[in-house]
């Protein structure tokens, strides 16, 4: 007994010895090597569900080593140490924006911008400015017009003539879903009043005389769209890097591009190759509805080449359901309240089934661009069918919807159910005038009352990621915030809220930016939260907004946003000690 009691003795204090060796070994390491960065005077959100909010942060490299009290955290400060005074204001991880067109948004920022402009006088006026500004163009380009303003919700070429009568112009509007073009586009494309609509598009006529409108929907965009001069390599280089600048500015430190192609994805390569790529971006691969075996064999080598990477990978494909409900062409369960049609799928359900099915089965993530609940309930029925087909894939099975703007009752507990991502863009749903009332007019409002349906998704065990779909809006992660948590437009308005029971709290909707968004990309490894060893990707806000009214969210700005360990964005005011 006694030898017993000996041996016991001797584990125990071996054991006591290696635990202390151990933190001392921890302790030795933090306080040995260079601590880099300090962000101290903060409220830290780390976007781990249920976890404390902290004080400060430090980082060693690109890595954050410590998440804690100040005075713990400052104890780390050396010499050569940055410290950045976030004066009592939020501390997020860096938002990684889960739907985006990035290089789109680039090329964006050089033409004009529709977005916010509620009036046809404001149309007008924003038009005319860039053709004056801009005589040598051959062609007048912008994007973001809505179409509330408009007499039966669409605009006229006779309108843009108008304006704009000595060449070619092709506006898209804000969804990008639908063109609105000049008399001269449509002759140089050669549409008249007997030009047949292409598949899955619709060109857009005047019922007295049948003559061409300037709108052009879907499919029938391309026909005006392939006619405009594309982008040179250099065009889209200088687009990327001004997109990068866009998104620093609005905290964002990771995008997920919603399509691609490898040229594009060549840009990034270079980028990175260069050492000047500072976002991380997790690009799909847009693909048509239907695929076969040797279509993605062909897929299966841009993924070999762009494997999984900190800054740069594929791994998904972006497929294409149905278009818009302000154009009608949103695949519904039942029509539309103000027309006879109820829009149609872009592909039939047993070649969607298929191409799912053989997807999965190769581990693409598919991201399914679906609107209508008619297309969401076929995306969710094609996973369903994937799962019922396939094992499961290597790294797991995290199929995505996107947009998602009206849902079936019945279907909406099949997204946690399935482990289906709700990709989704609150935003859109901002309950303006402009953004609001022809999605409303359209739906009626039984639908209208499941729009956007944050709530019942996570209390079906969903998972939602937030993005923006730049450039159908603008990139701030703030305003999509806000939209989420209150249901209101920047004006407080609705004073209760548009369908506000189906808000969620801050702390999910800032998870859907952050963590949530990063398990979304087979990423949360390594990125999304605060804690030791993810990667040093931090935004500094402008107020505590865990602690200010909800209202005030839409005019919380950006201070500094923080991508690698590095300062990338830094407002006028310093903050560095």
């Amino acid at each position: 007994m006694a030898a017993r009691l000996t041996a016991y003795a001797v584990v125990a204090i071996v054991a006591a010895t290696l635990i202390a060796g151990l933190i001392v070994g921890a302790q030795r390491d933090e306080n040995e090597g260079p601590i880099d960065l300090i962000v101290r005077n903060a409220v830290v959100y780390t976007a781990i569900a249920d976890g404390e909010m902290a004080e400060a942060v430090a980082v060693r490299g690109n890595q954050i080593l410590r998440v804690g009290r100040e005075r713990e955290i400052m104890r780390l400060q050396r010499p050569q140490t940055t410290v950045i005074d976030a004066r009592g204001a939020a501390v997020l991880p860096g938002f990684n924006d889960a739907h985006v067109h990035f290089v789109g948004g680039g090329i964006a920022l050089d033409r004009i911008d529709l977005l916010n402009a509620t009036t046809i006088a404001e149309i007008r006026q924003r038009i005319a400015a860039w053709a004056a500004a801009n005589p040598d163009r051959p062609w007048v380009l912008g994007r973001g017009w809505y179409y509330q303003p408009f007499p039966d919700g669409l605009p006229t070429r006779q309108l843009l003539d108008e304006i704009v009568a000595d060449r070619p112009a092709h506006l898209v509007a804000y969804d990008g879903h639908t063109a609105w073009v000049n008399s001269k586009a449509l002759a140089l494309a050669g549409i008249t009043k007997r030009t047949a609509d292409p598949r899955n598009g619709i060109i857009v006529k005047d019922p007295r005389t049948g003559e061409p409108t300037g709108v052009l929907k879907e499919a029938a965009m391309s026909l005006v769209g392939r006619l405009v001069p594309e982008p040179t390599g250099e065009d889209r280089e200088r687009a990327l890097r001004a997109a990068m600048v866009e998104a620093h500015r609005n905290g964002i430190t990771s995008v997920q591009n919603a399509s691609g192609s490898p040229e594009e994805f060549s840009l990034y390569a270079d980028l990175r190759r260069a050492g000047e790529l500072d976002l991380r971006v997790y690009s799909a691969l847009s693909v048509k509805g239907v695929m076969s075996d040797a279509e993605i064999d062909e897929i299966e080598k841009v993924r070999r080449e762009y494997p999984d990477d900190p800054l740069f990978k594929t791994g998904a494909v972006k497929a294409m359901l149905d278009g818009v409900i302000e154009a009608h062409t949103a695949a519904m369960l039942e029509p539309y309240a103000n027309a006879s049609s109820s829009g149609t799928p872009t592909v039939g359900v047993d070649e969607f089934n298929r191409t799912v099915r053989l997807l999965d089965a190769r581990g693409w993530q598919v991201m399914t661009h679906a609107i209508g609940d008619r297309a969401v309930r076929m995306a969710l029925d094609a996973y369903a069918h994937a799962a019922r087909s396939n094992p499961v894939p290597a790294r797991g099975r995290r199929h995505r919807i996107e947009h998602l703007e009206t849902v079936a009752a019945i279907d909406l507990p099949r997204f946690g159910a399935l482990g289906v991502i709700a990709s989704m863009q609150p935003y859109h749903g901002t309950p303006t005038p402009s953004q609001i009332d022809v999605w409303s007019r359209n739906v009626g409002p039984e639908r209208a009352s499941r729009g956007w349906p944050y709530r019942s998704i996570v209390a079906g065990r969903g998972r939602l990621a937030f993005g923006s779909d730049w450039p159908v809006v603008g990139l701030n992660p703030l305003l999509g915030i806000h939209t989420a948590v209150t249901r209101t437009a920047v004006d407080g308005q609705p004073e209760r809220g548009w369908h506000p029971e189906q808000r969620i709290t801050l702390e999910a909707a800032i998870r859907a930016y952050t963590s949530d968004a990063a398990w979304a990309s087979f990423d949360e490894q390594r990125k999304g939260t605060l804690e030791p060893g993810m990667l040093a990707d931090l935004v500094i806000l402008s107020r505590d907004i865990f602690s200010a009214p909800p209202h005030l969210l839409a005019s919380t700005t950006v201070e500094a946003t923080i991508f690698d360990g590095k300062i990338v964005y830094q407002r006028v005011r310093p903050l560095t000690d």
